[in-house]
This record gives C-alpha cells, sequence and structure tokens, in this order.
C-alpha cells in the first residue's frame, strides 16, 4: 500500500467507483503526483456495466490518447464509431471533405472488454492503491467538510481519510447522498431495450442510427464481431411491448429502413433494458467532494453519450484540482474551477437532451438542420461533429451554420418530397 505522506491524511483523493470515471481520474491524478485510494464495492476485477450504449464518442479521444489507451483498444478489436443516421429525409452520411482530415472518431467496445481493461491499467499505476470489495458506507466530515469514508471491506468496517471525496459511483451516487447533493430529475419518455448479435452484418460496416420520431433505434459493431443493437420507444408503447418482449423485440427492428437482417445473426445475449432511466444532474461539486460521469450529470441513453462524458470529466477534475489535492494549492478554488469547466461543457447538451427526452417530434430547427444534412456533405460533417459532442448547441446552431442549412434546403425545395411534408421540411 502506498505510504501516506501527509499528517493526518491516509491518501490524498479516494474516488469511490472504479468504472471508467473513476479508473480514469485515478490514472490521471496519479500521474500528477497525487496519491489515490481507488474503492470498487465489486470484488471480482473482470466487473462491468451491463446496460451501456458501448460507444465513446469522439470527443473523449483525446482522454484515451492521455491515458495510453488507443493501442490496447485497437488490439483489443475496438471499432472506430463512423456511422450513418436514418430521418425522414433519408440518410445522413458523414463523409470527410474530399481534401481535408479523416473525420474525428472514438470506438465502439464492449464494457466487459473495456472495463476490466482501463481497471488493470488503473492498478498497475504507481500511486493508485485498488481497493476491491470497498463499498462506501458513509462520509467522514469536519466542520462541515467531508474528509475522507467509511467503507465496508472484506476485512470490517474502516475509515479512509483524504483531502478530498470523489463520487464515480454512478446515477445512485452513495458520495452524492452522504454528502447531500441533491439530484434534478428529468422525465424520459421513451424506455429501452438491447441486445448484442454475431454475424450481423451492417450497411458499409458501421454503426446506424434511426431517428423515426418519436421512437429511436441504433445498432453498433463493436469488438469481436459483436453488434449492439437498441430500441429506445416512446413509451406510449409499452404496454404492448411488454406483452411479448422478444416478439415486440424483433418486429420492431425488422420494420427499420434497410433493418439489420437479425433473423439470421446469432443473439447471444438476452434482450434487457429499463422502463424508466430519467435524466439526472447534479451539482458537481460540494466542500471536500466532486462528481464525476453518471453521478454528476447521466444523460439520455439514445446519444451514447455517458463514457465519454465520464472520461472527459475525470480529465477536467484532474487538471483541475491535481495540484491542490496533493497540498500544492487552494482545493476550495480548484473545485470552482472543475464546477464550472463541468456546467460549461455540458449544460448546454444536457438541456437539449431533456427536451429530447419528451419524446416529441424534431422541432422547427432540428428540422431544418437534419434535412439540410440528408442532402448536403458539408452541413452532414457539422451535425456529426455535434452529435460526436466536438461542438456545443451554440457552435452547432450558429448563424453562417443555420443560413446554409436554409440555403440547402431553399436549393432543394421542389425536390421529391411528399406535398403532406414540405411544410415541415422547409420550416
Amino acid at each position: 500500500m502506498t505510504r501516506p505522506e501527509s499528517a493526518g491524511f491516509d491518501y490524498d483523493v479516494i474516488i469511490s467507483g472504479a468504472s471508467l470515471a473513476g479508473s480514469a481520474a485515478a490514472i490521471l491524478l496519479a500521474r500528477r503526483g497525487v496519491r489515490v485510494a481507488l474503492l470498487e464495492r465489486r470484488s471480482d476485477p473482470e466487473a462491468y456495466k451491463v446496460l451501456c450504449t458501448h460507444s465513446l464518442q469522439a470527443s473523449a479521444y483525446p482522454v484515451l490518447d492521455e491515458l495510453g489507451l488507443v493501442p490496447a483498444l485497437e488490439e483489443a478489436g475496438a471499432v472506430r464509431n463512423e456511422a450513418r443516421w436514418y430521418t425522414r429525409w433519408g440518410w445522413i452520411e458523414p463523409r470527410a471533405a474530399p481534401a481535408g482530415p479523416e473525420l474525428p472518431y472514438a470506438y465502439n467496445i464492449r464494457r466487459s472488454t473495456l472495463d476490466p481493461l482501463i481497471r488493470s491499467h488503473a492498478s498497475e499505476t504507481a500511486g493508485v492503491d485498488l481497493l476491491l470489495g470497498h463499498h462506501v458506507t458513509g462520509l467522514v466530515q469536519e466542520a462541515g467538510r467531508t474528509v475522507g469514508v467509511r467503507a465496508s471491506t472484506p476485512q470490517g468496517e474502516r475509515e479512509i481519510r483524504a483531502r478530498l471525496v470523489v463520487g464515480a459511483d454512478g446515477k445512485d451516487s452513495a458520495v452524492a447522498k452522504f454528502a447531500g447533493v441533491p439530484a434534478r430529475l428529468y422525465e424520459n419518455a421513451r424506455f429501452g431495450y438491447l441486445a448484442h448479435f454475431r454475424n450481423l452484418p451492417l450497411h458499409g460496416g458501421i454503426g446506424h442510427a434511426w431517428f423515426l420520431e418519436p421512437d429511436m433505434a441504433y445498432a453498433f459493431p463493436n469488438d469481436d464481431g459483436v453488434t449492439v443493437i437498441a430500441v429506445l420507444p416512446d413509451k406510449k408503447r409499452l404496454p404492448a411491448f411488454r406483452e411479448d418482449l422478444e416478439g415486440s423485440f424483433f418486429e420492431f427492428v425488422r420494420a427499420l429502413p434497410e433493418a439489420p437482417p437479425i433473423d439470421s445473426a446469432e443473439r447471444i445475449t438476452k434482450i434487457t433494458g429499463t422502463v424508466n432511466y430519467p435524466l439526472l444532474s447534479r451539482e458537481p461539486t460540494a466542500p471536500g467532494v466532486a462528481l464525476i460521469g453518471d453521478a454528476a450529470l447521466t444523460g439520455d441513453p439514445l446519444w451514447g453519450v455517458g463514457c465519454g462524458w465520464a472520461l472527459q470529466s475525470a480529465q477536467w477534475l484532474a487538471e483541475s484540482v491535481a495540484s491542490a489535492a496533493a497540498g500544492r494549492g487552494d482545493l476550495n478554488r480548484s473545485l470552482v474551477v472543475y464546477a464550472r469547466r463541468h456546467r460549461r461543457r455540458l449544460r448546454g447538451h444536457q438541456y437539449l437532451a431533456v427536451d429530447y427526452a419528451k419524446a416529441r417530434p424534431f422541432n422547427p430547427l432540428e428540422r431544418l438542420m437534419f434535412s439540410a444534412a440528408a442532402r448536403d456533405e458539408s452541413v452532414a460533417r457539422h451535425l456529426y461533429l455535434f452529435a460526436s459532442r466536438l461542438i456545443g448547441p451554440l457552435r452547432f446552431l450558429n448563424p453562417v451554420a443555420v443560413a446554409k442549412a436554409s440555403a440547402v434546403n431553399i436549393k432543394h425545395r421542389g425536390a421529391a418530397v411528399p406535398s403532406a411534408q414540405l411544410s415541415q421540411t422547409e420550416s
């Protein structure tokens, strides 16, 4: 075990949760000279999250690169997450500009591969103690500030003290609950089910997403020749859907435009999912506490942003607090910096996701941008950057981009679009 150097503290930072956010934060903090206790309630180092899109957005690629995981991911068979998206105007198929660089990418990779990989990477990082089977049962507080945790361990109850406690323990975060950080919940008017298939060819060998307004679906190729298919219908369909889950799932997929041939593929998992997955947000800091990943903000699963935001928030935290957490600065001020960055980078994306989670058709601006993207490669590339979370809502809907989309649609006015849709398409 790492020998403590600061009187009164066993570590500089305690992180609760050794999945993506927690393991990434542990690595990045330790490399900056911070002594980290990485607590994981599960005892199995191979444990992983089952319900997930299994996709890492392109916005997370710089974090993967800093972590040194890119070669390992490629070796493990991770699939670069190119994609095409179906809309009522046809397919949006982002492609690199003829004389430009390739489109940014990250990876689709199953959590059964990714979670053990990054957790092992963390355990091998100097300055990180991975403590399996450690479940946080309370916080240690002095003068209104968190200075450690109480944990249930295989050897019994234990108190561990540190300058900073990080909640990387998911949407039901125990750290957030014990610190008194309330969650703000937003209804998700869709439910979701997914299954994994082998030997399932997809057009172009790339990911597919279907915007059916309001229903959604996606198919993402992953490592080891496995494709994840998810359906996310309006909750109004739930009672009938649950009467015959398997039949409903297959019927939904078969009805998709250019439907994946699931009847000839091998289903290798059960059909699993959730009927109630609200979007959640919390303030990302409290005195002596920081929240990362789903503990701070849980997005709508249909966008596949959770894994990427987990890695990015871990990086933002490490960059903001490392010096102060090691005793070389003002921790309170550093936490303010982290919180400000977290809000600035993610609040706009979450606002739009919350609105779309109402299971509504596209609004006028969305109709403008998606219809133009189906007709013009440059607009498709712009939409791709936003969908990859490489740009925020303000840049996505900047006046130049909106004017370009409007010009594209005016040019295509009179194309073969059903008359009942013309007013919607061009609004």
